[in-house]
């Protein structure tokens, strides 16, 4: 509907709406929040929980609604025909702007849980969202470098036991806890300058999935694996906002949480190994798939043809679970 403004105007506009929309839930997220912390009785947590996460879902939604009013976008979204909004995952994706996320949010709203991650612990400054982070329980955590970790152990045990601790919060409820492995936004500089052995992609980092997968076996039910494209190019969140953005491509795979996954990734040399292994053989078929997505949207360029057009909400390329 507004998508013909001028790309500024456009994406404050959109700033404007996603403001609005976060002050709107603000207080009643934090009402929520609070009635759940001064009463600690296990079955009144778990109701706010699920009271907490039904504004977070309704959120997603008026910034779903936003989006299309504001950006026309071609989606094509394919896979993840077996997802249930009312189960437990662990989503693995590729990371590459903050746009990612607004992605994702709109591709699985009501086909997951609501998307929960690991946060840099100075994001809960953030005004207004980081508070509504805290009360929808996202872990802040404080990352140590690898250089860090070896010289104080000390280090590592808080990471690990802060970790351990978000995992057994997300067991109460229904929830996709989602992980970029990369641990940043991949760009070409960083692909180069790290020695990546992929094209498009960072080397992935195994802790935080295998702690996830070994704290809460007894709750998830399978492995996203979620391959987020932007034909065009690289692309800026602002850039997203302004609109200047009209193709985005996704790709969802879903893996079961097998036996050979699980262990002690921190104590087990042998295990370690395996599942880094088992993770860049992921992150191999991720890098290959994101070069034939690419050269497929290239070749309908060429013949001009164009991707089907979904509307508002999106449409699913597979059944609906």
């Amino acid at each position: 509907m507004l998508h013909w403004l001028p790309g500024p105007l456009n994406g404050l506009l959109s700033v404007a709406w996603l403001s609005a929309n976060t002050l709107f839930w603000f207080v009643p997220l934090l009402v929520a929040a609070f009635l759940k912390w001064v009463l600690p009785v296990s079955a009144w947590r778990r109701g706010c929980d699920r009271v907490l996460n039904a504004m977070a879902q309704s959120w997603v939604a008026v910034n779903n609604v936003g989006l299309a009013w504001t950006k026309k976008i071609r989606w094509k979204v394919s896979g993840g025909d077996a997802l249930k909004e009312k189960g437990w995952y662990l989503v693995l994706a590729n990371h590459q702007s903050w746009t990612d996320i607004v992605v994702l949010q709109k591709v699985f709203h009501r086909r997951l849980p609501f998307l929960k991650f690991f946060l840099k612990r100075e994001l809960i400054y953030v005004p207004f969202l980081g508070l509504a982070w805290w009360a929808l329980d996202f872990p802040f955590m404080k990352r140590s470098s690898a250089a860090t970790a070896r010289k104080k152990p000390n280090v590592r045990a808080r990471d690990v036991a802060e970790t351990l601790k978000a995992c057994e919060k997300f067991k109460q409820v229904p929830i996709a806890v989602m992980n970029f492995a990369e641990g940043t936004r991949a760009t070409v500089r960083k692909i180069l300058e790290r020695g990546s052995p992929y094209h498009h992609l960072l080397r992935p980092k195994a802790a935080g999935a295998a702690m996830v997968l070994a704290t809460m076996k007894d709750r998830l039910q399978h492995i996203v694996d979620v391959t987020v494209v932007y034909p065009e190019g690289p692309v800026s969140f602002w850039r997203f906002l302004c609109g200047k953005v009209r193709e985005v491509w996704v790709h969802v795979e879903t893996h079961p949480v097998r036996q050979e996954l699980l262990g002690d990734y921190f104590h087990d040399q042998e295990f370690q190994k395996r599942f880094q292994n088992w993770l860049n053989e992921l992150w191999e078929v991720k890098d290959r798939r994101i070069d034939a997505m690419k050269k497929e949207w290239h070749e309908l360029c060429r013949r001009r043809e164009t991707p089907a057009v979904f509307p508002v909400g999106g449409e699913w390329t597979g059944s609906r679970a």
